[in-house]
């Protein structure tokens, strides 16, 4: 069940991303921010079409918002990729924006996702106008400075620390850097429901750090064939991991606790929330 509803929600997304982006100039930015948009997990999308199904939500409703937290998610894939940030060649298994472009075209793309993730949010189509102004801002908390940007600029900050990050502090780095957005997606059905985030926030919260680590460990165990973007550059460049500080068999037991957190914050939907569940476990066992 899982494996299919990770599926329609990936072709859902696309095929709003198609309508949206086809809306718009036939320019190299638009070009690039298609580009940038194609392929990969879906897996934000997927969490806020779930948690909206969980609550009796739409899924002509959520569509918006859940194609608004991927136009995020990859505004900051391409800006990360940037030879000033991450400075990698491959992402998804094509090239970066910047490398198949330029870099001021990347850039752009990203500004531009970005703002189209906040345009999508405030469609009508989304809910009421209380429902979407609850939506927009809490992404902007989750994507800015208190958030997903804040934990980059505590990863670049990282790299250049001459001592080795406590557990609390890469914990920290990461929950803002991953985390903020998969909580994020995962209690934007609630938001539309206007119902109680806490079950929710309880999952994703274990959720984002389980998928940290698990992107740790695939740095170290994956090969870039499979995994879509360049392995081993974490411990080449010294960055703070949880493999790096926990060891990878220690990581690996750090996040099935996890997975078994966020499993246990759902009991309350009872047999409705399992395919969340089934998400909890696939974000440790994934190859890529």
């Amino acid at each position: 069940m899982f494996d299919q509803r990770l599926i329609e929600a990936a072709t859902a997304v696309q095929a709003q991303f198609d309508a949206a982006l086809g809306a718009l100039p036939d320019v190299p930015v638009v070009e690039a921010m298609a580009h940038a948009t194609n392929g990969g997990k879906r897996l934000r999308g997927f969490l806020v079409l779930e948690s909206a199904r969980l609550h009796g939500v739409s899924a002509e409703a959520a569509i918006w918002p859940a194609t608004g937290i991927e136009a995020l998610h990859a505004y900051s894939l391409v800006h990360d990729d940037l030879p000033c940030m991450d400075d990698d060649d491959l992402r998804r298994g094509a090239p970066t924006v910047h490398v198949k472009w330029d870099e001021a075209t990347a850039v752009l793309a990203g500004d531009a996702l970005q703002t189209l993730a906040f345009e999508m949010i405030a469609r009508p189509e989304a809910g009421s106008g209380d429902v979407r102004a609850d939506l927009a801002l809490s992404l902007a908390k989750a994507s800015g400075a208190e958030g997903m940007v804040l934990g980059q600029a505590l990863d670049i900050a990282a790299e250049s620390a001459n001592r080795p990050l406590t557990l609390d502090e890469i914990t920290a780095l990461q929950r803002g850097k991953t985390g903020a957005l998969i909580e994020w997606s995962a209690t934007a059905g609630a938001r539309m429901a206007q119902a109680d985030l806490g079950p929710l926030q309880t999952y994703s919260r274990a959720l984002g750090l389980a998928f940290q680590i698990a992107d740790d460990v695939l740095d170290v165990t994956g090969d870039a064939a499979t995994v879509g973007k360049a392995t081993g550059k974490d411990a080449d460049a010294g960055k703070a991991t949880f493999v790096a500080l926990l060891g990878l068999d220690e990581a690996k037991r750090r996040a099935d606790d996890l997975v078994t957190q966020a499993c246990d914050a759902l009991d309350v939907y009872q047999a409705k929330a399992d395919v969340l569940r089934d998400a909890a476990r696939f974000v440790v066992t994934r190859k890529k």
